[in-house]
């Protein structure tokens, strides 16, 4: 047992039998009144997202995890694919479950498959991945000045904010967590 001020982004708990994930967690003290725990949920059997508030001595039970390295095959209508490396079993994952971790899977990209029990329940994306730019603005002279960056689209439809200098076709380092420029993938 924990406490709801202790729950970060990404922790999963179960409460009243269902398994939710922690998407944001703030600490918020209104005018008058106690401090509460403002909260942006996700039922990871149901799909719903939910925005709550929780007192911060309030005490939920966190889910107990085991993962497994995989890797992701391919998408086909609303389902992920996964293999296992080590007994090549396969995984199924419902897309609707993991929108923003597909924006950064390629075929073939490392992960690891969450389980509660016997029940696939998600996946953890490594710290960054490669991607191809396939759309940016060509650099203006000059433009480094500002340093403000432009966006580029990725192979996988991701828009990040990147650097004038780069350029259609190189390949770059996105943070997964965050979604942003990490740097150029090294050749």
């Amino acid at each position: 047992m924990t406490e709801a001020i202790d729950l970060k982004s990404g922790m999963v708990f179960v409460k009243d039998g269902k398994l939710i994930k922690v998407l944001e967690s703030n600490h918020h003290k209104p005018g008058k009144g106690n401090t509460v725990m403002q909260m942006k949920l996700y039922d990871i059997r149901s799909g719903a997202n939910v925005t709550t508030t929780m007192r911060p001595s309030e005490k939920v039970e966190i889910a107990i995890m085991d993962r497994k390295k995989a890797t992701y095959l391919y998408t086909q209508d609303d389902t992920a694919y996964f293999m296992d490396s080590d007994s090549y079993e396969q995984y199924e994952l419902p897309t609707s479950s993991i929108e923003h971790e597909l924006k950064f899977m390629l075929p073939n990209v490392p992960v690891e498959i969450e389980f509660y029990g016997d029940e696939v329940i998600g996946l953890e994306l490594p710290g960054s991945v490669e991607l191809k730019v396939t759309e940016t603005q060509p650099a203006v002279k000059g433009g480094t000045v500002a340093g403000g960056g432009k966006p580029a689209t990725l192979e996988t439809g991701l828009v990040v904010t990147v650097p004038d200098f780069v350029k259609d076709g190189e390949t770059i380092l996105v943070t997964t967590d965050t979604g942003t420029y990490k740097g150029r993938a090294q050749k």
